[in-house]
């Protein structure tokens, strides 16, 4: 017997159509060919540790990856999460800040609690700050109800650490609620939400529409291939030249069907405590060199990203609420 699903309340329909054949041209600013979005994901001191009350060690994105210790601590593993905040961080802030270029944080809310000067480092050199929730965790285990209290406690946290709501969210590990949770706790709080990245089906953002209302988030999609998290995967890179490659024939790629009529946007996700060690920074230093000599490049911020979006192409509510699933929890 096959397996039949029944949408629940958090639940969103998958759509497979999106722009079709010929997508189109949005309109970058400065007739942009192209728009890069460097993302810096700051979990320092956040991760899996018995310190941090949890039952083991982080397991994920660090040099001796898939190695977790239960019940005990890990000097090893903590301290390479200790070389992002120490040093890592550091050097990827110097390095915009010598090309001009802004980046996208996605911050843990107890990350920039550890360690203030990093939320007001990022602050003071106008790059943006998203919530990448409280714990980098795995949330599909969390019912609901424990999830939306995380939520709720990062937003305070971030507005603590930085003065301010955050308007954009990732969360990576996240659970079939988080979707419709991060809306419904934004819409309580007033705040607003413009953009959501659990996602990674489109090169451009799209309008993903809220079941059972008129409304609709903005999903600008996240990359998990241009990644420096695939150092630290079987699939990934075992040199820094293969990484560097990489993203360059991603830019590539895109940058020539920009030249064609329809620009797109590319993702480098960055980690302080991967691309910042001094093996791997250069395919950095390289890549930043390389757009460098590019016309029609637009280094932007997801949140930049989002009102350019939203300007050339608003959300047009529709008749009647998108049906699916129940209207309760």
């Amino acid at each position: 017997m096959p397996f039949e699903y029944v949408p629940n309340y958090y639940d969103f329909p998958r759509e497979f159509r999106g722009y079709g054949e010929n997508p189109p041209d949005f309109k970058w600013p400065n007739n942009a060919k192209i728009v890069i979005n460097f993302v810096l994901n700051y979990e320092e001191g956040a991760e899996n540790s018995v310190e941090n009350g949890d039952p083991s060690s982080e397991m994920y994105i660090w040099e001796i990856p898939y190695v977790s210790h239960a019940g005990k601590r890990s000097y090893d593993c903590e301290s390479d999460f200790e070389y992002g905040a120490r040093a890592g961080v550091w050097r990827i802030l110097r390095l915009f800040k010598k090309h001009g270029y802004k980046f996208t944080t996605f911050a843990v809310g107890k990350a920039f609690e550890l360690l203030p000067d990093v939320p007001a480092a990022i602050k003071r050199d106008g790059h943006e700050i998203a919530s990448h929730c409280y714990r980098w965790w795995d949330y599909s285990k969390l019912s609901p109800e424990e999830e939306k209290k995380i939520i709720i406690k990062n937003m305070e946290s971030l507005k603590a650490t930085t003065g301010e709501y955050p308007k954009g969210w990732y969360y990576a590990r996240l659970s079939q609620h988080t979707r419709r949770l991060v809306y419904d706790v934004h819409q309580e709080l007033g705040a607003p939400l413009l953009w959501m990245a659990d996602a990674y089906a489109d090169d451009l953002p799209y309008w993903m529409p809220v079941p059972r209302t008129t409304d609709a988030m903005l999903m600008v999609p996240y990359s998990y291939d241009c990644n420096d998290a695939r150092f630290h995967q079987p699939t990934g890179w075992s040199s820094t030249d293969g990484f560097y490659k990489h993203i360059q024939y991603a830019f590539d790629t895109l940058y020539d069907e920009g030249c064609d009529g329809t620009p797109k946007i590319m993702t480098v996700a960055l980690h302080a405590r991967v691309v910042a060690k001094p093996g791997r920074f250069q395919a950095l230093v390289k890549f930043m060199d390389y757009i460098k000599e590019k016309e029609g490049v637009w280094v932007a911020t997801r949140e930049e990203i989002a009102e350019h979006f939203k300007k050339v192409n608003p959300w047009v509510p529709p008749a009647t609420p998108l049906a699916y699933g129940p209207d309760k929890p």
